[in-house]
């Protein structure tokens, strides 16, 4: 099932995570996006010379807004990050799988069709529960700019998701999807980094970017094959499934351990997966 991608993608996000945190004490936020994304691009522009492949698409339309509502929504979870507890923040980006399930009804609505799976979407449902169990979001009433910021940045990761969906349908390669996003990325960095300026790289910072950078390629196209190619609700629902990867690495690397509400999170999060997977249905 080519659903199951995005366990790849949400482990090597939770490690692009790890990286992302030992590297924040020495360089900013847009220098982290900028390598994060350069990388991505010099890889791809390689990949595609080697394999005789060209940047060129027919759908560059579609490229751009896939691209403007990532960037959208990674500059908006950024800015929530530095307004909200983490807990907080990234629990409201993870409302993006019940955006995508909206979406998703929505959609059908308007093509008169009632072929929406509603037991994936109530799996999706009861997997954000657990999400808030396990990560315990809380907000300050003077914070609320953050919060609103956070919500809207689920809301344009749930249309950019939708859009890879629709670039794959049409025959575009999750390469290229990954590519025109990463060129967005870089765009943003540039603006970031002349705003707040740049450090120079030590061989530890070089290390942690490549890192940084690596893994959010091979995350970037596990998530994009899975949506592109799986059922979407199927896949919107495995995103959950990052957030038990960094728990466990904050157990083991951290000894951050749960409350008991964050091990019921977890196992709701895990029997809303293994729900969504028992049944597969027509991709969506």
């Amino acid at each position: 099932m080519q659903s199951l991608w995005m366990l790849v993608s949400a482990f090597m996000f939770t490690l692009m995570g790890v990286f992302i945190k030992l590297a924040a004490n020495e360089y900013n936020t847009g220098e982290i996006v900028l390598y994060r994304s350069l990388i991505g691009v010099i890889v791809l522009l390689a990949f595609a010379g080697v394999r005789g492949q060209t940047i060129r698409t027919r759908h560059f339309g579609s490229h751009v807004k896939r691209s403007t509502a990532g960037v959208i929504s990674l500059g908006l979870w950024f800015y929530s990050l530095t307004q909200l507890p983490l807990s907080t923040a990234m629990t409201l980006n993870y409302m993006s799988p019940i955006w995508i399930s909206l979406l998703v009804m929505a959609t059908a609505a308007m093509r008169g069709s009632l072929r929406t799976d509603f037991r994936l979407v109530a799996a999706i449902f009861a997997g954000f529960i657990g999400v808030a169990l396990l990560l315990q979001p809380t907000i300050d009433s003077q914070a609320w700019g953050g919060g609103v910021a956070g919500v809207i940045s689920g809301v344009f990761s749930a249309v950019a998701y939708m859009q890879v969906k629709a670039l794959g349908a049409a025959g575009e390669p999750d390469w290229r999807i990954v590519f025109y996003f990463s060129l967005g990325g870089v765009l943003l960095g540039l603006g970031w980094v002349a705003v707040e300026g740049m450090h120079a790289l030590t061989w530890r910072g070089t290390g942690l970017m490549l890192g940084i950078g690596i893994a959010a390629l091979i995350a970037q196209t596990a998530l994009t094959r899975a949506f592109s190619l799986g059922n979407t609700l199927v896949t919107a629902n495995l995103q959950y499934s990052g957030v038990i990867f960094a728990t466990l690495i904050s157990m083991l690397v951290w000894g951050d351990w749960p409350a008991l509400a964050g091990w019921i999170g977890m196992l709701l999060i895990v029997a809303s997966g293994m729900t969504a997977l028992r049944r597969p249905s027509a991709p969506a």
